[in-house]
């Protein structure tokens, strides 16, 4: 019997351990803490972008993360995430990747620059950006 008890007290532990290291050991993720910026809002919904992940690119663009949120968000009509570049010389965009769950889950790889077509949402994104960007360096 005692070698019973003592497997159950060793069980018992290595359980006790094994809580405590889930407990307290600080769990790697990929999520990033955003900044987020709305731009004012238009009939269609709300624009915002993310400070915290405006980056230069080589070309001179600047790469964000942005997101949509439709007016009326269903299972169909949710959240979409744009990860874009911004050419503030020319007041253009062009959508990087596209997501709905997490930014990046699919890659553009033809995205052409688009004029932003008198679209209020991107017009206040490309303006906001070219003007956080330009105050930054």
């Amino acid at each position: 019997m005692s070698s019973v008890m003592n497997l159950n007290f060793i069980r018992n532990i290595c359980l006790s351990y094994l809580a405590l290291l889930i407990t307290f050991y600080p769990l790697k993720t990929n999520a990033l803490s955003h900044a987020w910026v709305a731009v004012p809002k238009s009939q269609d919904g709300e624009q915002l972008w993310d400070k915290s992940s405006v980056k230069k690119n080589q070309d001179g663009s600047i790469r964000v993360f942005s997101k949509f949120i439709p007016k009326s968000t269903t299972e169909i009509t949710q959240d979409i995430l744009y990860t874009m570049d911004i050419n503030c010389s020319r007041n253009s965009f062009r959508d990087v990747a596209v997501g709905a769950k997490e930014f990046n889950e699919f890659k553009n790889m033809d995205s052409e620059w688009k004029d932003p077509n008198g679209d209020n949402l991107i017009l206040d994104v490309i303006d906001q950006v070219c003007t956080f960007d330009s105050e930054d360096n």
